[in-house]
């Protein structure tokens, strides 16, 4: 989802149960960053009626486990994970460690797991990059990742 197409936000057809349940995963880290991709997605999920809970983890690395903790303990098994965090780009490899570590988590737990775990993940360079994705040319991935669970629940 690099670029914005016309598909993206579109949403006629989805059918949800009536009790639609979704997790929002999101981190501590780029605080600011992260207020806004939660602010979009609960966004998206309220205007389409679906309750949600939002955990909060120290950092991007740290989401997996969240997830996989929470699906093993509820006792209300969500619809759907999204999970939101933001890599910024340093000076260290410690960027590529933690995109790549979150990347390989989320894929497992799409395998492992009987609901999806949407990624709603920045992986930037600069600010400029985030500002881009959160309402700028690159579409508010926040409410992107939202309306990919919606679409997931449905399928």
């Amino acid at each position: 989802m690099s670029t914005q197409s016309s598909n993206v936000h579109n949403t006629i057809g989805i059918q949800l149960p009536t009790d639609a349940f979704v997790v929002v995963v999101c981190t501590e880290w780029n605080a600011q960053t992260i207020e806004k991709l939660v602010a979009g997605a609960t966004k998206i999920l309220t205007e389409h009626k679906v309750s949600y809970k939002i955990i909060t983890v120290p950092g991007t690395f740290e989401i997996p486990f969240a997830i996989k903790n929470y699906w093993s303990n509820a006792n209300q098994k969500p619809n759907a994970f999204i999970a939101l965090g933001c890599v910024l780009r340093g000076d260290t490899p410690h960027f590529d460690y933690v995109c790549q570590g979150v990347t390989d988590g989320i894929m497992q737990l799409n395998l492992l797991l009987p609901v999806a775990t949407i990624y709603g993940v920045l992986t930037v360079n600069t600010q400029q990059q985030i500002d881009e994705r959160l309402g700028g040319v690159h579409g508010h991935k926040g409410e992107e990742a939202a309306i990919a669970a919606l679409k997931m629940i449905s399928l």
